[in-house]
């Protein structure tokens, strides 16, 4: 029989609490920083995944109806699936508020089947940059420098106008 899971609201404090402990290669947000969180939940009620919409951090998506998919985690042994599940999740969540569309981003050495499978298409890739080293000038908050600053990224899009 398979797994089932459900979504559910979650804090974002929560949610950062649960990165910390699962996620592969980043770290929570910073001073829990975004909109809303969700959580995916097993049968036993137990969470076993969670994603974080945010602000786009990149102000060429700052148009109001654009999210960013800053975090997703689901820990080892999650039901297959689960990434997508929460994808599709917030996008259904996002388009019933008005949002017409949601971005995210994966590493280059990750596959992105879990965008692919809930319907996303690649968009671009991102260079490494040294960007962020500047914003702690304009806005006085220190960044630690880290590893994930230094990797080829690529932009994901999911238009909301397509059926979900």
């Amino acid at each position: 029989m398979a797994k089932v899971i459900s979504a559910k609201p979650i804090s974002i404090k929560e949610a950062n609490a649960f990165i910390a402990e699962h996620h592969r290669h980043h770290r929570p947000t910073t001073r829990n920083n975004g909109k809303w969180a969700l959580a995916a939940v097993n049968s036993s009620g137990e969470v076993v995944g969670v994603v974080i919409a945010s602000s786009p951090v990149s102000a060429t998506y700052m148009d109001g109806v654009t999210i960013e998919l800053t975090r997703l985690c689901v820990k080892e042994g999650a039901p297959k699936g689960a990434c997508s599940f929460l994808l599709s999740k917030c996008c259904a969540i996002w388009r019933s508020m008005g949002g017409e569309r949601v971005i995210t981003y994966t590493l280059a050495s990750e596959s992105g089947a879990s965008l692919k499978g809930a319907g996303w298409k690649m968009s671009g890739t991102v260079k490494p940059h040294k960007r962020w080293q500047n914003k702690s000038k304009t806005d006085g908050i220190e960044r630690t420098k880290l590893q994930i600053y230094e990797v080829v990224k690529h932009r994901w899009i999911r238009a909301l106008a397509e059926a979900i």
